[in-house]
């Protein structure tokens, strides 16, 4: 085996919604940093991919050093992070290559045309292994589990060629063949995208997480909220007791029917914020995104998923778990509401904070939201906030038509009314 060569330049593609592919423009590497140059074509024919942190012209941008290791926002979005990450270094140490040796691009090569979102790259460093076309389910949810729990080492063929998404927990991005259910990690026609997180005893509601993510975007639907069509799928039957009954996965909004993607951009890459820390507020993403999609209603549907996570809870509210999709013709919207799920933090703190609070924000605090968020009076966004209270107030029958256990959702309906009790000052006049 050749000696290991880090990669100095890479060409940077768009998949746009059609299916078709442009350059982009071009990433190279020396010692002072990372640099970008859009290529002269895009630049005459379509539109920034990052408008707040990278001009759009072609001079050379280098990226900053921090929060993205290196990269600018824009190209980070498109590596994994946690639980991605784990599997890609498994991949190099099984190359006999050691992560300290692995640049950020290294990873953008390795993830090539893979990754969440319509950028691509090349060249790739392809070493994924063949696998069969149909893979076993259940044998990648057994094999995720053992990984994360750590109790293996080899990582299964098709879990790390599926690996190339976001967040700490245990996932994979698969393809379904909705006429027979058969699944494949690798794109065809006819395949259906949705992206699958498997769950393990260790994880703060064990193998219900599923089922509780899926009874939360069920909550958020009814409040009104644009949330990923989901399903649960079921893995082949166990004799164990403690295995997974079922898990959940939602359908890939960064994909087309005819094979094309949507260009994806979180709230961190487009703000170069540290999504590992509270380093954003509500009243910062609001702003952002009536910016960004040129429409003041838009911020009103951030103020209402804001208000979703404070009353159900879910304080694992970073700045990568909102996310933009920009079409063909320039125009970005909000992505659907997504990882949304029953998530206190240990030290009850929200990641974004509600004008300058993290927990218990006060009435005028929101009313300060509210207003940026352009509804005309409080009033108005009182009733946007009694929907998603309305919404929340069924979190025990559909833990119950979910088969949730009994014990977790007894305990979730306490906290949820706690939280309820600790912040319905804001339902005041």
């Amino acid at each position: 085996m050749s000696a290991f060569s880090p990669i100095k330049k890479l060409d940077v593609f768009r998949s746009l919604s059609d299916g078709n592919k442009i350059m982009v423009g071009q990433l190279a590497q020396n010692q002072q940093g990372v640099y970008f140059q859009y290529d002269t074509s895009y630049l005459s024919s379509y539109q920034n991919l990052s408008p707040f942190t990278l001009p759009f012209n072609n001079v050379l941008a280098k990226a900053p050093s921090q929060p993205h290791s290196g990269l600018h926002g824009l190209f980070a979005d498109s590596l994994p992070d946690g639980w991605g990450l784990l599997l890609m270094d498994r991949i190099f140490r099984q190359q006999n290559i050691q992560p300290q040796q692995i640049t950020a691009m290294d990873r953008l090569a390795y993830v090539g045309d893979t990754g969440i979102g319509a950028l691509s790259f090349s060249p790739t460093v392809d070493w994924k292994q063949k696998e069969e076309p149909w893979i076993n389910l259940s044998e990648l949810g057994k094999n995720a589990a053992q990984l994360f729990d750590g109790d293996a080492e080899l990582v299964l063929t098709a879990l790390a060629n599926a690996g190339s998404s976001g967040g700490a927990r245990p996932k994979a991005l698969i393809y379904i063949d909705p006429t027979s259910d058969k699944i494949s990690t690798q794109p065809n026609k006819g395949l259906e995208p949705w992206l699958v997180k498997f769950t393990s005893q260790h994880l703060l509601l064990g193998h219900d997480e599923g089922l509780c993510e899926a009874a939360y975007l069920t909550m958020a639907k009814q409040a009104g909220i644009n949330v990923p069509e989901w399903q649960l799928l079921k893995p082949s039957q166990s004799n164990n007791k403690n295995d997974a009954k079922a898990w959940l996965a939602t359908k890939r909004f960064d994909c087309t029917k005819n094979g094309g993607r949507y260009h994806t951009q979180t709230l961190c890459g487009l703000l170069d914020a540290d999504f590992r820390q509270p380093s954003l507020d509500y009243e910062d993403c609001i702003k952002a995104s009536q910016t960004l999609c040129n429409s003041p209603a838009v911020g009103q549907q951030q103020f209402i998923r804001a208000l979703f996570n404070l009353f159900a809870d879910n304080q694992d509210d970073h700045t990568k778990n909102w996310s933009f999709l920009l079409n063909n013709k320039g125009q970005w919207q909000p992505a659907p509401f997504y990882d949304v799920t029953f998530s206190p933090s240990p030290h009850q703190q929200h990641m974004m904070a509600y004008a300058g609070y993290g927990t218990k924000p006060t009435l005028k605090a929101i009313q300060q939201l509210a207003k940026q968020a352009n509804f005309s009076s409080w009033k108005k966004a009182q009733i946007e906030i009694n929907k998603v209270l309305e919404a929340l107030s069924n979190w025990t029958s559909i833990a119950n038509e979910l088969e949730i256990k009994p014990s977790i959702s007894k305990m979730i309906a306490k906290q949820l009314n706690e939280v309820y009790r600790g912040n319905k000052g804001l339902l005041s006049q």
